[in-house]
């Protein structure tokens, strides 16, 4: 569960860089990538919190141990059910890209017209839920299995 204050950005890229022990240009491929969103300074100065440590561990272990692809990982944060963690209806769901495509998680589309819209994306329950190794496979199977469930409630 992350807290506030695991949210502030406070690390720059450097420092990010030598506790995880990867280079700078890897954190910047992250982000380009969509692995994850970097809030940036008025001087365009990019600082790491606390959560985008732990996502970042998350992707490492990923690649390193579980050797999934960049592509891999997008392809399974494309996966989390968003429309269903907040709550879209169906109009909403069907219009929305992160729900009609499958390159990457929710947070790499622009929200110009939809509920996101007004909601930073790298604060988001979703996005925040996902930096989490466990979590996204929990919110994949909880989805599946609340259709499932739906699905043998309707009647014949």
């Amino acid at each position: 569960m992350t807290t506030d204050n695991d949210n502030t950005p406070c690390f720059p890229i450097g420092t990010a860089a030598v506790m995880l022990g990867v280079s700078v240009q890897t954190l910047r491929l992250y982000e380009s990538e969509g692995l994850l969103i970097v809030h940036k300074t008025p001087g365009r100065q990019r600082l790491y919190s606390k959560s985008d440590i732990r996502r970042i561990e998350c992707i490492r272990h990923a690649i390193n141990d579980e050797k999934i692809s960049i592509g891999g990982i997008k392809r399974m944060q494309a996966m989390v059910p968003c429309w269903d963690i907040i709550g879209c209806s169906d109009a909403e769901r069907n219009a929305c890209a992160a729900f009609t495509k499958s390159s990457g998680g929710c947070w790499t589309y622009g929200h110009t017209h939809s509920r996101c819209a007004a909601q930073e994306c790298r604060l988001c329950e979703v996005y925040l839920r996902s930096g989490e190794c466990t979590n996204i496979r929990e919110m994949i199977v909880s989805s599946t299995l609340q259709k499932q469930i739906a699905s043998n409630e309707r009647p014949l």
